[in-house]
């Protein structure tokens, strides 16, 4: 098949890792060249944007987008992982769980921008070693601890209680880049103190690609010529990021990673804002680079995609 560009978005099963499904695409599509967007954790399902060819090197804008989840938080216990894989780090909390109202108060504090502790078993790096690889190494909860990464900013912009449903309190939520709801599921079991995991966890939206948009991966590998006929081309990648036309001198100073000045452009071409990066496309309308702004007014094509 090879020789594919693009963006192909996996609706992954429970079960398998990221990099396994990344694995199984390369097969299917017979494409060395594939990277995934945005971790999810074997436990979770939903939204896992791979990128193909020369849409890897897009890959920093496109997993720097907002995501949307539903989750599955079971009160009463926490885990070593935060979730329903690991370990109950204390006895199960008894006597009656908190009231809805109790929960939507708590929630409150996890509105907004806030910094928040990532989980010992995560990909943060402690140290230039995965947190999830040295908590492994240890022997006991309270030496994972000293291994933790250190607590970054997140931001929720949406959070909403679904239901709660005896110990399952069932939540959908949008936030930016970098949220763990592990560590939500956590913390609000600390808040309300009873203790609580993440028991089910689904991505809905990654960016401006949602569950719509996707292809179930049994699906996509009992029909690879499907599959490749979903990737999302080049040019229609980023689309909320300006874009530049450029001549055909434009794009051979591009090819060589020239900066660019009006010269270099169509007639029609409009500069947006001078700290925005652009897309830059050629006269056939294919992507040719992202270029961010420059001294003088110039754009500099610092992403080549040609």
């Amino acid at each position: 098949m090879g020789n594919l560009d693009g963006l192909l978005v996996i609706n992954k099963p429970a079960g398998p890792t990221s990099h396994d499904v990344v694995a199984r695409a390369r097969r299917l599509l017979r494409e060395r060249r594939i990277g995934h967007t945005g971790t999810l954790d074997p436990m979770a399902t939903g939204v896992l944007p791979l990128v193909v060819g020369r849409a890897a090197r897009l890959a920093r804008f496109l997993s720097a987008g907002d995501k949307s989840y539903e989750a599955v938080i079971r009160l009463g216990f926490a885990t070593d992982t935060g979730d329903a894989t690991g370990t109950p780090i204390a006895a199960a909390s008894v006597g009656p769980l908190p009231p809805r109202a109790a929960i939507e108060a708590a929630l409150d504090g996890f509105r907004g921008s806030f910094l928040q502790q990532p989980p010992v078993f995560s990909a943060k790096k402690v140290g230039g070693r995965r947190s999830y690889a040295l908590a492994r190494a240890v022997t006991s909860v309270a030496s994972a601890a000293d291994v933790r990464p250190a607590p970054v900013a997140v931001t929720v912009h949406r959070l909403d209680v679904l239901g709660v449903d005896g110990d399952a309190l069932s939540i959908s939520l949008d936030c930016a880049a970098g949220f763990y709801v592990r560590a939500l599921a956590h913390d609000l079991g600390q808040r309300l103190g009873v203790g609580a995991h993440l028991a089910a966890l689904r991505r809905t939206r990654c960016g401006d690609y949602t569950l719509d948009d996707a292809v179930e991966l049994d699906a996509a590998e009992r029909d690879p010529a499907g599959a490749a006929a979903q990737v999302v081309p080049l040019s229609s990648l980023l689309p909320r990021m300006p874009v530049v036309s450029l001549t055909p001198a434009g794009v051979e100073g591009a090819r060589h990673g020239r900066d660019l000045g009006p010269r270099d452009m169509t007639p029609d071409a409009q500069v947006p804002n001078p700290e925005s990066f652009v897309r830059l496309f050629n006269p056939g309308g294919d992507l040719v680079a992202i270029a961010e702004p420059a001294r003088g007014g110039l754009l500099h094509p610092f992403v080549v995609l040609m």
